[in-house]
Formats: structure tokens, sequence, C-alpha cells
């Protein structure tokens, strides 16, 4: 359960326990538990991350009832809770979550099991996310090592990896280090899973960002457009994370100053996310972008209201001293002294 562009596409959101000669109430607890994961996981995938939260909270304290709070099988619950907490900008919840799964995965487990790996690369996402990228760093190479020795330096988990770090190092602006991480992992991708697979489309649309970062923006264009012909065709049209592609197309379009291909994209990110996810962080993005494309344009009475949906949205959802808010604001104190 990951967003597709902070970290690529990544295995299902949450698996079933199976008790060997469980009793009868062990067994309908399994029953109401494997219930609960499929509302959940379906929730997710719509956006609807605080009707999942309680269910994900049922399914936990089910299982450390049943298994107790250090059995390497409650880890899973934990780790699926705190993405839902990360998803809403809830990092605070979060993290003592994925520390604990780390900690008991580790301890059952042992340092070098790829589940370790998994909760490694979480935590990781985790302080990226929240700008802290030297705590990041050592994680995210750690569960590189534990993937390339125990699974192989082909495995789709380890182009996960790869992309994940590449990413770490674009957002500090470390570009040459990023590159050939992200051609790597897409490589990796596009032979393990076929040229039409979401995780390829996650590597390409990557590497666009990269080179959209850094000016080359023939080089990003192909790769943006194929990553969303791959999405839509896998996902359908209004998927979320067309919806991502969308977005990331239309940036590229306001980069270069084409405006009037930026709009139509822009709108229909928008829309999409609307549609699927109501009021959360990311129609937040949608309307600040599309309000930026109408202040460049001197558009201001088209923007304006735009950008305060979008403070208002992120005030509620991330609460007002996360960097979100501060964009929202120098947005709209930009668009007052045009």
């Amino acid at each position: 359960m990951r967003s597709l562009f902070t970290v690529g596409t990544f295995a299902a959101l949450l698996t079933i326990l199976l008790f060997g000669n469980a009793s009868l109430a062990a067994a309908q607890q399994v029953d109401e538990a494997s219930d609960l994961n499929k509302k959940i996981l379906e929730l997710y995938n719509a956006g609807r991350y605080a009707d999942a939260i309680p269910l994900a909270q049922q399914v936990l304290a089910i299982r450390e009832k049943a298994l107790g709070r250090d059995h390497p099988d409650v880890a899973e619950p934990l780790n699926d809770l705190a993405v839902l907490y990360a998803s809403q900008g809830r990092y605070a919840d979060a993290e003592p979550l994925y520390q604990r799964s780390l900690a008991i995965r580790e301890k059952a487990l042992g340092r070098d099991h790829p589940d370790v790996a998994e909760s490694l690369n979480d935590l990781a996402i985790l302080y990226a996310s929240q700008g802290r990228y030297a705590d990041a760093e050592p994680l995210y190479q750690h569960s590189l090592a534990i993937r390339e020795k125990a699974l192989g330096p082909e495995h789709p988990d380890v182009a996960a990896s790869l992309n994940n770090l590449a990413e770490l190092y674009r957002s500090q602006g470390r570009y040459a280090d990023a590159e050939p991480l992200y051609q790597h992992s897409l490589a990796i991708r596009e032979k393990a899973l076929g040229p039409e697979h979401p995780d390829v489309a996650t590597s390409l649309n990557n590497l666009a960002e990269l080179y959209r970062s850094q000016g080359r923006y023939a080089d990003a264009e192909p790769l943006y457009q194929r990553a969303l012909a791959i999405l839509e065709k896998a996902l359908g049209r209004d998927h979320r994370d067309v919806a991502t592609s969308l977005n990331n197309l239309a940036v590229l379009y306001r980069s270069q100053g084409r405006y009037t291909d930026a709009e139509p994209l822009f709108q229909r990110s928008l829309a999409i996310r609307e549609k699927a996810c109501g009021d959360d962080p990311n129609v937040a993005q949608s309307l600040n972008n599309l309000a930026e494309l109408y202040r460049i344009q001197g558009r201001y009475a088209d923007a304006e209201p735009l950008y305060r949906r979008s403070l208002a949205i992120r005030e509620k959802a991330l609460g007002r001293d996360d960097p979100n808010v501060a964009q929202s604001l120098n947005n709209l104190a930009a668009l007052y002294q045009s």
C-alpha cells in the first residue's frame, strides 16, 4: 500500500493470517480479519484513508490478541496502519508503528530477511517525505543491500529499492547519483515485468522527473507520455495514478511555457482526484498547480479561489505547520504581490 511517485508501485497491501490447529474462535477472528483486509484495500485504492484507518486498527487489535504483540505477523498490520497514516500526512502517528514493525521483524526473522528490508524501506520513505534525508539514506541503502543478497540483483524488489534511493538523491539535487539508479531500476522492471507493467510506468515517470528537474525537457516528454499510456491501459483512464501522471506531464508543459497544452491535463488530473480522493492532499496539489498556471498567465481571479481551497485542504489534512501549508501560503502571497 504505497503511493506511485514517492516510491513507485509495490506489493499488495495486506496478507491474511493462517493459524495451524486454531480454535473455532481463532478461526472466526481470521475470517473477520480477512474480510476487513479486503475492505481496507478497497478503501485505500479509492483514496479513502480516513475510512480505512479504523478498520486497520481493528485488524491490528485482532492479530495482537490472537498472536501476541511481538509475533512477526503483527508487523504487517502495524506497517499497513502506518502507511495509511503517512498517506494522510500524519507522520508522527506513522513513525512509531513503522519502528515497532521493524523491531519485531529484526528480532523474529533476523536482520537480513526481506521483510526487514521492507520495513527499512517504508521507514525511509516516511523520513524522505518529511525532508529527513540524512535519516532516510542509510535505511534505503541497507534495504537495497538486503534485497540484492536475499533476492538476487534482478528482482523487482531490488528495482523498487533502486528507484527509492534515486528519488532521495533527486530530491537533494544529486542528479548524477540518481540517474544510473533510475536507469537500472527501469531495466530490471522491463525485463522482469514486461514493458507495459505499471511499475515500468513508475520508473519512466521518475526518470522523466529527473530530466525535467535538469531542464532536459526533450528527454523527459516521451518518458512521461509513455508512462501515461501504460497507466491508462493498465488501470483505466480514471485511476488516481493516471491523475498523477497527467499532473506531471502538465508540469512539464508549464515549465516550457506550453500553457494551452498544460491546462486540460491539470484540469483532468484535478477532476480524477476529486472523484477518487475527496479533499485530500493530492487534490490540494492539483488545485495549487492549476492555480499556479493561471497566476503565471495573469489570470489572478481564476487562481485565487484555487489557491485558497488548496490551503484549506492542506491545513485540515496536514496541520498548520506542514511544509506544504507553507508552500500554499507563499503562493497565495505571491499572487497578491502580482
